[in-house]
C-alpha cells in the first residue's frame, strides 16, 4: 500500500507516558507499542509521535495543522470524573494529563476536519470527550472476562457492522462477521451526540462508532493495529488524510 514518498501523509500517534527502564536508566518516558507505527506506515504512511504534554486546544490546533491525520491509541482507562463518576473499584489510576492532551487534540481535529481514527482507550475518549460515558468493569455487564482474558492476552470476538456506514465501506461492505482483537475491559455506555454506532458483538457490546459531522472521523473498541493482514482501517485514514492534506493545499494556495 505504500505511495510515493511525497505524497505520504503525516500521521500524529498519541503515546503513553509511564516509568520505562532502559540500560541504567528508569525514568518516565513516552513510549508506543511498534505495531501501531507498523500499521501506519504499512498503509503508506509516516507516524509522529505525540506523547502527552501541557497544552490547550489552540495547541493542539496548531500542531494538528502540521499532520494530515491523527490516530488516539489505546491504553489506561478514561478518568471517570470527565464523565460524572466516581471510579470503579477495577478503574485504574487515572493520567489526567493523557486524557487533558487527548481531549485538545480530538476537539482540535473535530474542528479543522481532520481525519482521525481512535483505538480502544481512543473510541473511548472520543465518546467522553463529546459528552458520552463508559462501562467502567465490562465484567459486570456481560458475566465474563472475555474481552480481556487475562493480562496481555488479546481475546478474539466477532462484531456485525451497519450495512451503509463508513466503517463497512472500508471493509466492503460485505456483511460478513468481522473477526477482531479485543483487550478492554470497559466499553462505550451512554453514546454521546453526534456519534452513530457503526459495530456491536452479538451481546451488544459497542465496539465502534463513527463522527457523521466531519470526513472521517472514526474510533474502535478492539485493536486493529494487531491484525498485520488487515491494513484496511489505516489505508483508509491515510487515503483520508491524503485528501485533507490535498484540499488544505488548494484552500492555502487560493487566499
Amino acid at each position: 500500500m505504500a505511495s510515493n514518498d511525497s505524497e505520504s501523509p503525516v500521521i500524529g500517534v498519541t503515546t503513553y507516558l509511564e516509568q520505562a527502564r532502559t540500560g541504567v536508566w528508569d525514568v518516565p518516558a513516552s513510549f508506543l507499542p511498534k505495531v501501531y507505527i507498523d500499521a501506519v506506515t504499512d498503509a503508506g504512511g509516516i507516524a509522529v509521535l505525540l506523547p502527552p504534554q501541557p497544552g490547550s486546544e489552540g495547541i493542539a490546533r496548531t500542531l494538528l495543522s502540521a499532520l494530515d491525520g491523527l490516530i488516539v491509541s489505546g491504553g489506561a482507562d478514561v478518568d471517570p470524573r470527565r464523565y460524572g463518576q466516581s471510579p470503579h473499584e477495577r478503574t485504574g489510576v487515572p493520567r489526567t494529563d493523557r486524557d487533558d492532551w487527548e481531549d485538545h487534540l480530538l476537539t482540535a481535529a473535530i474542528a479543522l476536519e481532520l481525519p482521525f481514527l481512535g483505538i480502544c482507550r481512543g473510541a473511548q475518549m472520543l465518546n467522553v470527550a463529546l459528552g458520552g460515558t463508559l462501562v467502567q468493569h465490562l465484567p459486570d455487564v456481560v458475566g465474563s472476562d472475555a474481552y480481556q482474558p487475562a493480562p496481555a492476552k488479546f481475546g478474539e470476538a466477532e462484531a456485525s457492522v451497519v450495512a451503509g456506514s463508513r466503517l463497512a465501506a472500508l471493509l466492503g461492505d460485505r456483511g460478513d462477521p468481522l473477526p477482531i482483537h479485543v483487550y478492554h475491559h470497559q466499553a462505550l455506555d451512554e453514546v454521546a451526540p453526534g456519534l452513530r454506532v457503526t459495530a456491536r458483538t452479538d451481546d451488544g457490546v459497542i465496539e465502534a462508532v463513527e463522527l457523521t459531522t466531519v470526513p472521517f472521523g472514526l474510533g474502535v473498541q478492539w485493536h486493529p493495529e494487531e491484525n498485520a493482514a488487515d491494513r484496511r482501517l489505516f489505508a483508509g485514514l491515510v487515503d483520508a488524510a491524503r485528501t485533507h492534506r490535498q484540499t488544505t493545499a488548494r484552500t492555502r494556495s487560493q487566499s
